[in-house]
């Protein structure tokens, strides 16, 4: 059981006694722990996080189409713990006069490169000026390899999506590379240890005149949905303590079936705990709500204290995976046609030095 804690004071030095403030920037699509960890790393440089956000069209331009539409992921960010504001449309390329219009020191990045589509460092006018920091990358999970996942999912001997789908006919090809074998394991290589549950979950107990919420699932790829879903119950309450109950992945794939989950119960566990409207985790959580349970919680011994709530959002894990199998077909898409098109232009070039000769 572990309980997590509000954004706390930075740890950065405060010149002339002014809060130093922070400034981060990225896509955030598919936003993840290790992305909760690099603003968590971000917000103990400083006082106050500000975190920038592209839009559908920078990262469209720059890196392809994004899973999750720019609203998205703005909320999804804003839920973030660590994060005081953001910044909607953040440009792609971060430069001296962002950080001075948001009032910022400096911006913070993991220890990878972000380039343009010229090939060009993202950050190099805000290193050349000294005002740039450098946070540790989370081993064992980023975007790419979340993909990976999802995609294996769509293997026929642990999948049951429809057999007339269009996607069945590319299943082959999902997970591998250009060599022909794959690049995923399809299995997290995330290590998880007590000192990054205790950084994620550094909170409070609850207190008196707190009303005690307490909600399970699987909370699987943690997304809009689930975000959606804790702010209305965080709304039910003037002074609400909320307790995710997070089951075990062999209890979530004997309900969810296929290749679920796709994060395993520690990983489920930090995308959790960095959210900003959860007091406490319970990890290995049963799927049946017993009266034992809610006597440990010192919850009141009466009953008919179950309450449905409309998260008023239809995203599921599934839709996600479908939105992934959908950008994928597309992305090969592009790839055959400009394969043909540039073999078409090597035959043109072939006759062409054939007629000379």
């Amino acid at each position: 059981m572990l309980r997590n804690g509000a954004a706390g004071g930075g740890g950065g030095p405060a010149a002339a006694n002014r809060p130093v403030r922070v400034w981060c920037d990225g896509c955030y699509d598919m936003v993840h722990y290790g992305h909760s960890n690099q603003l968590r790393q971000a917000r103990a440089m400083g006082d106050y996080l500000i975190v920038g956000v592209h839009t559908d069209e920078e990262i469209a331009k720059h890196k392809g189409p994004p899973v999750f539409t720019q609203e998205e992921r703005y909320k999804m960010v804003q839920a973030i713990k660590w994060v005081d504001e953001i910044a909607p449309g953040a440009p792609y390329v971060t430069t001296l006069e962002t950080l001075d219009k948001y009032n910022c020191d400096f911006c913070v990045h993991g220890d990878d490169i972000t380039l343009t589509i010229d090939g060009k460092d993202t950050y190099e006018e805000v290193k050349t000026a000294g005002r740039y920091r450098e946070c540790k990358r989370t081993q064992g999970v980023s975007t790419t390899d979340l993909v990976g996942r999802m995609l294996l999912m769509t293997k026929a001997h642990h999948s049951n999506i429809d057999e007339d789908l269009d996607c069945r006919k590319h299943t082959d090809n999902f997970g591998k590379g250009p060599k022909g074998r794959s690049p995923w394991t399809g299995v997290s290589q995330f290590l998880q240890t007590s000192q990054k549950i205790i950084q994620f979950a550094s909170g409070k107990e609850p207190q008196p005149g707190d009303t005690i919420i307490y909600v399970a699932g699987a909370f699987d790829l943690f997304h809009i949905g689930h975000v959606d879903f804790l702010e209305k119950v965080h709304q039910l309450a003037e002074k609400p303590y909320i307790i995710a109950g997070l089951h075990f992945d062999q209890e979530v794939n004997r309900y969810k079936g296929k290749n679920y989950p796709i994060m395993n119960i520690h990983e489920r566990t930090l995308s959790v705990l960095a959210c900003r409207y959860v007091s406490e985790v319970v990890i290995g959580a049963p799927y049946a709500v017993t009266a034992d349970l809610l006597d440990h919680f010192k919850e009141p011994k009466r009953r008919g204290i179950f309450q449905l709530v409309d998260s008023g959002s239809n995203l599921t894990t599934d839709l996600i995976v479908q939105r992934i199998i959908k950008n994928r077909l597309e992305f090969e898409a592009r790839n055959q046609k400009k394969e043909a098109k540039e073999l078409a232009v090597l035959e043109a070039m072939r006759r062409l030095d054939e007629e000379k000769h």
